[in-house]
């Protein structure tokens, strides 16, 4: 018979847990809004008047915006999957000379950032690098009216600038496609009179297309958010529109409408990638799956395949990096003179404090809807991570005007109180910064989070419950140690992309307060890289871990016959950025 005590024992156990649940979701929604709020701001301020600035770049200089960008888009778009693509055919289904090598060393040009590898390029190829140099001393040449060089700050610069640094995001999600498809597939159509060059092109990269596309998306949304690059080679696009309007116009309503078209040329990136791989899914139907054994090239075929490996590693990360290495070595005595390690300390400040920020709230936010939110808390976390997507000086604008408002309030109240003024609490300090990286990133710790959350059974959770353990409990004791490995890796991600993050560190940043990648593009655009370049060498240096993380999932990562869907993280590899492009 049960008593009236262990009745009440009963329902104030039933009222905690209830209590736990509403807790979660409240607190998931919460972070949820915050997070989403700048894009609502940035739609706000551009709906307000803009004293006729949206007037006079209608009829001056938008249309050149969006030429420019969708130009931008389209060669990097095509360059990327060029690359990527090929190269994730051969190291996949081939054997040839380096394979294994080539196999990890292809991430490398990821943790290079766009304005980076510009600025070294430009260094060699300008009128008075050593390229030309060696040009005109061989044939004699004595000015730049005896030949023709192409110019390497132009359009064709950005897209190649760009193309070298961000083929990796296809090359890595078509590798792991590739690698998962049956034999029994190219078989079979190798049966049906299909050649290896046939089968690749009506076989296996149509199966490849979901990931590939979702590959090509990350890099076309890098390509969007964009500063240091297109700045320093004066390509015309939304990105720098967006500053000039905002620094030179002072117009922050006329910066919020061009960030509005540069959002809607997001949004329909991403209405396209899904629309392109819209209810395409990809199974092995039979039980004889067979993982496709690798094919060895003969003769000069071999040379080929190692020559078209290494050039984009050459040019993308070992020449650069080779650059930035002697210039450093020359410069070397900058550790300990000059500002260098307080501006290395500002980086790893930021970047730290954001990592932790960005995976504390996605793992709220993904537990939050797991435990107790219903379709309306995970379609706002869901929006909430769509800040990867989104430029970051469009991001930029949504955070600095809440802030400001919110400064003036804030400043308000201390002087009714004190009559002292408090100043710039948020925006005059690095809490703007972190908020803005926090936005940005947060599909990255989200991301990983629900994916990782996602594999834990649901009957661990009632094992949790029987045992008297609440939600909290339940995450710290058996969720937790279960994913740390993927968290770690997470805030390692976030860690990295807020090391080289420019645009928004530009805008959001206090007064004096600079970070090695706002030093290296102050140093870099005037013509002093050589000055700089210890600081460049650091931000690379940090984005190889990535790239080690990246490398030791493909290792790990079993030839195995799961044919889910690829872009939905069952393909072994997946960058939690794809996350982003869901």
């Amino acid at each position: 018979m049960v008593t009236a005590t262990e009745s009440f024992r009963s329902a104030g156990r039933t009222l905690r847990r209830g209590f736990h649940l509403d807790l979660w979701t409240a607190g998931a929604a919460l972070i949820a809004a915050v997070v989403a709020a700048p894009l609502f701001f940035v739609l706000l301020m551009a709906l307000s008047p803009s004293g006729g600035i949206w007037e006079h770049l209608l009829a001056t200089v938008l249309a050149r915006y969006v030429r420019t960008t969708l130009s931008l888009m389209l060669g990097v778009g095509l360059g990327t999957l060029f690359i990527g693509t090929a190269a994730a055919w051969l190291v996949s289904l081939h054997q040839f000379p380096g394979r294994r090598l080539f196999e990890w060393a292809l991430l490398l040009p990821m943790a290079m950032p766009a304005y980076i590898i510009a600025y070294v390029y430009t260094d060699l190829l300008e009128y008075a690098g050593p390229a030309q140099v060696f040009l005109r001393t061989l044939f004699g040449w004595t000015s730049g009216r005896d030949y023709w060089f192409p110019e390497i700050r132009s359009l064709g610069g950005a897209i190649a600038m760009m193309t070298l640094v961000l083929y990796p995001y296809v090359y890595l999600l078509a590798r792991a496609a590739f690698a998962e498809q049956s034999l029994s597939l190219l078989e079979a159509s190798r049966t049906l009179g299909c050649g290896p060059w046939r089968s690749f092109l009506t076989v296996a990269l149509p199966m490849a297309r979901p990931a590939i596309v979702v590959g090509v998306s990350l890099a076309l949304m890098e390509t969007l958010n964009d500063y240091g690059t297109v700045d320093f080679f004066a390509v015309q696009t939304f990105t720098l529109g967006i500053f000039d309007v905002w620094l030179n116009m002072n117009s922050v309503s006329g910066a919020a409408q061009l960030a509005l078209v540069a959002l809607a040329f997001v949004l329909a990136l991403i209405g396209t990638e899904r629309w392109a791989r819209r209810n395409q899914r990809f199974y092995q139907t039979g039980s004889k799956y067979r993982a496709v054994s690798r094919q060895p090239l003969q003769g000069k075929r071999r040379l080929l395949a190692s020559a078209a490996c290494f050039v984009p590693i050459l040019l993308g990360f070992l020449l650069p990096a080779g650059v930035l290495l002697r210039y450093a070595l020359r410069y070397s005595d900058q550790i300990f003179s000059g500002n260098y390690l307080a501006y290395a300390w500002n980086s790893l400040l930021l970047s730290a404090v954001s990592a932790v920020a960005a995976v504390a709230a996605g793992l709220f936010m993904a537990y939050g809807a797991r435990v107790g939110g219903g379709k309306a808390v995970r379609a706002a976390a869901q929006f909430a991570s769509t800040g990867y997507a989104v430029p970051g000086a469009v991001l930029a604008i949504g955070v600095l005007i809440p802030l400001s408002r919110l400064d003036a309030a804030l400043d308000a109240l201390w002087r009714g109180m004190t009559g002292a003024s408090a100043g710039y609490l948020l925006t005059g300090s690095i809490t703007a910064v972190v908020y803005g990286y926090l936005v940005r990133f947060l599909a990255l710790s989200h991301g990983a989070s629900r994916a990782s959350l996602a594999k834990i059974t649901p009957g661990m959770e009632g094992v949790a419950r029987t045992l008297g353990h609440g939600p909290f409990r339940t995450l710290l004791g058996v969720h937790l140690p279960l994913i740390r490995g993927s968290l770690l890796a997470a805030g390692i991600l976030v860690f990295v992309d807020g090391m080289k993050e420019l645009p928004m560190t530009l805008i959001l940043r206090p007064f004096n307060y600079e970070t090695l990648a706002t030093y290296v593009h102050q140093y870099a655009s005037r013509g002093l890289l050589e000055e700089s370049a210890l600081g460049a060498l650091t931000i690379v240096a940090s984005g190889i871990l990535p790239v080690i993380l990246l490398s030791a999932t493909i290792r790990s990562a079993p030839r195995s016959g799961d044919f889910g869907d690829p872009t939905r993280g069952s393909v072994p590899g997946t960058p939690p950025q794809a996350e982003a492009a869901r």
